[in-house]
């Protein structure tokens, strides 16, 4: 038979409410059993004072190669990533121009000459002035000095590497036309070392010492760290960043290194003299609330087997462990997995417990 549309409602409004009490009471037995989860002892350590930054590896020096003179490029004859030797010739200019340039500097210079030798011996015959000699032989001084430049720019029409090293950047190809100082390639000198630069806030830079050893790894070389050393550390700060500059010098120990290569530092930093030298920690993931300074964490009563919620005070990351400095004490242990769905006095079974 079939119900009328009327006589429907009651029949659904029952079911969603005996389904919402279902619910509840399901929901009821879910929090009157115990909650898993695992419990850490709070840990008493010695600080470190240090900071961490993310840098980008590259050689200490990099050298943007140009052309003395403008002109059309004859040939380049390396390519990115190519490594070249100190003296080796890494592009050219077409000559016809170049060398016209010397040739006409040349000419001026005998010309000049010329000129001079007339004045001279006019003056001997006294038609010419010794004013006149006087600025023929200055015109002849500046042509000599002119055919110098002349062929000195016709030396650096041609790029030779200045030290052995990679090339890292091509920026032109043959035929292209180019200016006097236009960028043509960029080398990284390997004979100078390999450098990570990173920037630091002011509070940290402050407290880093030169020839500090500090801890670098990369994720191109997982599960391995490298030794580096604080070589130079900023005298400003970034206009752009406000952060200053710490370079920190690198050796490849046999890896092999490019640039670009992200890196991770460890920095060591001096001790603060109100710092104490051991602090209370507990993991990061103990944290269930957090505001500033501010957290709060649950810590395990094991006599009744229930957590209670704690109020803490924070102080500095230690990698993955934070700093408690108020609000919990050493021996107590407080909950990691599983803390999120707590409620203060909630029954717990402790599934994995790290003491000792």
């Amino acid at each position: 038979m079939k119900v009328p549309t009327w006589q429907a409602f009651p029949v659904v409004i029952v079911a969603a409410l005996l389904g919402a009490c279902g619910a509840e009471m399901k929901d009821d037995t879910a929090d009157a059993q115990p909650a898993a989860v695992r419990a850490v002892p709070v840990a008493s350590v010695a600080v470190t004072a240090q900071t961490r930054a993310v840098g980008v590896l590259a050689p200490r020096d990099e050298i943007r190669l140009a052309f003395k003179v403008g002109g059309v490029v004859d040939s380049v004859r390396v390519e990115s990533g190519d490594i070249v030797r100190k003296g080796q010739v890494l592009a050219e200019l077409k000559r016809a121009e170049v060398d016209a340039a010397v040739s006409q500097a040349a000419e001026g210079v005998e010309k000049a000459r010329r000129d001079l030798e007339r004045a001279r011996q006019l003056r001997i015959d006294e038609v010419a002035t010794e004013e006149q000699v006087q600025d023929l032989t200055t015109a002849y001084n500046v042509a000599r000095s002119n055919v110098d430049a002349a062929r000195f720019n016709a030396r650096f029409a041609r790029i030779e590497a200045p030290a052995d090293g990679i090339v890292f950047e091509r920026m032109v190809e043959s035929g292209e036309q180019v200016q006097p100082g236009q960028p043509v390639m960029v080398l990284g000198s390997t004979a100078s070392g390999w450098v990570v630069r990173v920037g630091l806030a002011d509070r940290d830079v402050v407290r880093v010492e030169p020839g500090a050893t500090a801890q670098v790894t990369f994720d191109a070389f997982p599960g391995r760290a490298f030794e580096g050393k604080v070589t130079r550390i900023g005298a400003a700060a970034d206009r752009v960043t406000g952060t200053f500059e710490v370079e920190i010098e690198v050796q490849p120990q046999g890896a092999r290194f490019a640039r670009g290569l992200v890196a991770k530092v460890a920095l060591p930093l001096s001790p603060l003299p109100d710092v104490a030298p051991s602090a209370t920690v507990v993991p990061v993931t103990a944290l269930v609330e957090a505001d500033g300074q501010r957290a709060t964490v649950y810590v395990l009563d094991r006599e009744k087997n229930v957590a209670r919620r704690k109020d803490v005070t924070l102080g500095p990351l230690l990698g993955e462990q934070v700093i408690v400095t108020a609000g919990l004490v050493t021996g107590e242990s407080v909950i990691t997995d599983g803390a999120a769905w707590l409620t203060d006095g909630r029954s717990v079974r402790v599934v994995a417990d790290d003491r000792g």
